[in-house]
């Protein structure tokens, strides 16, 4: 083998395989978004509940289904959300087996300082919407996930 063969250069991401392309693009963006959030007080999860609670998800089972993650995993998520005084959870009055998670005014400016966020953190591309697109697909086309 010769030496510029072994040269990392050699080797870079342009002869990658599309699931290394995709793992280390993945762990970029990943890394650079939890570090952005951290710096803003949030995480991706706590942003995540924020986001949804925007978007009119009010009960708490109903953002686990959402977010498809378990519903413990929410239940930290918004208990952590609650400490930090960035939501308040109360009992449904019309079933007190619900609890409806409402956003605070702290939740609302920590929610809108990370508006356009995604700008500042993520590399240009030249077709962001051929790259959402892209996303998008795979994304739908993977099986959901199961509930254990």
């Amino acid at each position: 083998m010769k030496l510029e063969e072994l040269k990392p250069e050699a080797h870079g991401p342009g002869d990658w395989p599309l699931g290394r392309l995709l793992g280390a693009a993945s762990r970029a963006v990943e890394r650079a978004w939890y570090e952005a959030l951290e710096a803003r007080g949030l995480t991706h999860a706590g942003l995540i509940v924020l986001h949804f609670v925007e978007l009119g998800i009010r009960s708490q089972s109903d953002l686990a289904r959402v977010a498809q993650v378990e519903a413990q995993t929410m239940s930290r998520t918004v208990d952590r959300l609650e400490r930090e005084g960035l939501v308040t959870r109360e009992p449904d009055p019309a079933d007190r087996r619900r609890h409806i998670v409402t956003m605070t005014p702290q939740g609302r400016s920590a929610f809108e300082a990370v508006r356009g966020l995604e700008d500042e953190v993520f590399p240009r591309v030249d077709d962001p919407e051929a790259l959402r697109a892209a996303l998008i697909q795979i994304v739908s086309a993977s099986p959901p996930r199961q509930s254990r």
